[in-house]
């Protein structure tokens, strides 16, 4: 279901003006950050259909960058991103993209810290709610309804069935798995809904088993 109860339809609490064009990009920015594991020393923001001809306006550049600083969407800090996000040393460019996307609030985010460096496209769908329907190159969707535990390994057998032996183990239900990869043999991604937060110690557990390459989580 889109929507699943009253105040998505009505929105979230936030700074406006827009639900899609802000609320849904502050999430879109927070998720990324929160992948990315800290504030990232430079970001590219591509935007496409609708943000590209109105982020200015209906400050989705103010939302998007707030996100990435770690603001809420009822933040009050969020008008103030683009400054804040100078002062402490974040550099944050946008492009204007007419390429068509299969979505008309479409955001690529590409952060980079040294050698670290992360791709994202999320689509913002409507009154607050956003997608991430890209990372790094993979394929998938990632609603934030629910904590999502993001796992990259080495595409070998026995990976996936060694993550869900874990959760199990720990009593943790998975409500919805996604697997894939750029080709056969390579490196491939797990995303997995889970009923709870998988903790800090469980997710270290994930990453010491063979082939494990990272382990995140986004609640």
């Amino acid at each position: 279901m889109k929507y699943r109860t009253v105040f998505d339809i009505i929105g979230p609490v936030m700074i406006g003006p827009s639900s899609s064009h802000t609320a849904g990009a502050a999430r879109i920015g927070r998720a990324a950050r929160t992948m990315f594991g800290k504030m990232p020393q430079h970001v590219s923001i591509i935007l496409y259909g609708s943000f590209a001809k109105t982020y200015r306006g209906h400050g989705t550049d103010i939302a998007l960058v707030g996100g990435l600083l770690d603001f809420d969407t009822f933040d009050t800090r969020m008008a103030e991103s683009l400054d804040i996000a100078s002062e402490e040393g974040m550099a944050v460019e946008f492009i204007e993209s007419d390429e068509l996307t299969d979505h008309p609030n479409t955001a690529r985010l590409i952060l980079q810290d040294g050698d670290h460096r992360l791709e994202v496209v999320g689509i913002s769908i409507g009154g607050g709610k956003m997608e991430i329907t890209e990372l790094n190159g993979f394929q998938l969707s990632l609603s934030g309804n629910a904590p999502v535990l993001l796992v990259y390994h080495h595409d070998r057998h026995g990976a996936v069935a060694a993550v869900a032996t874990i959760l199990a183990r720990h009593e943790i239900n998975i409500g919805y798995m996604q697997v894939s990869r750029k080709e056969k043999g390579s490196q491939a991604l797990m995303s997995i809904e889970t009923d709870q937060v998988v903790d800090e110690l469980l997710q270290e557990e994930i990453r010491k088993q063979h082939g494990m390459l990272s382990v995140t989580v986004l609640s």
